[in-house]
């Protein structure tokens, strides 16, 4: 091997030991952040990146969205009522330099945020609010997070309540109401019930007392009804005027009575 052939080798050799310090790679879902002599430079996109060797500092920066679960936050409501909550909050970085020179342990500066905010709008709203509203108490919390880590260059784009815990005297206490109300809801329907009953049977017994033929049709129906139910039992016909009927007799009968005792005579003549 001549002494050319071996300076070339050294040289390759060289060349690829300076490309592999030159030579950045960055991922798709991460960015790197150059600090050049400890100053900020350039931000790497994805891809073969080239750098000064010995000069160029390279920082990564994962820009995937992260879940940061903050457990058992102690807050109290507006009306005194102690709550602890569990809250789940999903970001991500939007702005590398910033995640990476503002702010050291950014998953902690995240939590500790929520923290604080959750506890200020938890004390903002009562216990109701903050059990049945919780779209708005969400948003306006979503919110303050989003303001406090825009610095950071993280955007917050979701935060959920996973739960609510609540005192037990408390929970007996709405357990109570809720039953109350339950039962005022079954009253004021059964109420309406009635009422509407009422009216039905108001108009119908307008449409019957003018068309007689239809009580008569009425009656048959009821008898039909009985007999599915208890065949048992037996049911007499009687027409809507049998009483005036009746009532006609007896007075005819009576009137006959008396003209017989005041002619006795001529009583006894027919019969002679």
């Amino acid at each position: 091997m001549g002494e050319g052939m071996r300076e070339g080798i050294v040289v390759s050799v060289g060349v690829l030991f300076i490309l592999m310090f030159c030579v950045r790679m960055v991922n798709q879902y991460s960015r790197g952040v150059v600090l050049r002599l400890g100053k900020f430079s350039r931000v790497l996109t994805p891809g073969l990146n080239f750098v000064i060797p010995l000069v160029d500092r390279v920082r990564f920066v994962d820009m995937r969205t992260v879940t940061s679960r903050v457990p058992d936050i102690d807050a109290i409501t507006r009306d005194s009522v102690p709550v602890k909550l569990v809250v789940a909050v999903w970001n991500a970085v939007i702005d590398a330099p910033a995640a990476l020179l503002n702010v050291s342990d950014r998953e902690l500066a995240v939590i500790q945020v929520a923290i604080t905010s959750l506890r200020s709008v938890i004390g903002q709203h009562d216990l109701d609010r903050v059990l049945h509203a919780q779209g708005e108490v969400v948003q306006v919390l979503r919110t303050m997070i989003d303001e406090a880590t825009e610095p950071w260059g993280v955007k917050v784009s979701r935060v959920e309540i996973l739960s609510i815990t609540i005192p037990e005297s408390m929970q007996k206490v709405m357990a109570l109401e809720a039953e109350a109300q339950r039962e005022k809801r079954a009253r004021i329907i059964k109420a309406e019930g009635e009422l509407e009953a009422s009216r039905k049977l108001s108009e119908a017994a307008r449409v019957i007392g003018a068309t007689p033929a239809a009580l008569e049709l009425r009656r048959f129906q009821m008898i039909q009804e009985i007999g599915q139910e208890n065949n048992s039992t037996t049911v007499i016909l009687m027409p809507a005027d049998f009483g005036d009927t009746a009532r006609n007799v007896a007075l005819s009968a009576a009137l006959s009575d008396r003209v017989h005792a005041a002619t006795p005579g001529q009583e006894m003549d027919q019969k002679s």
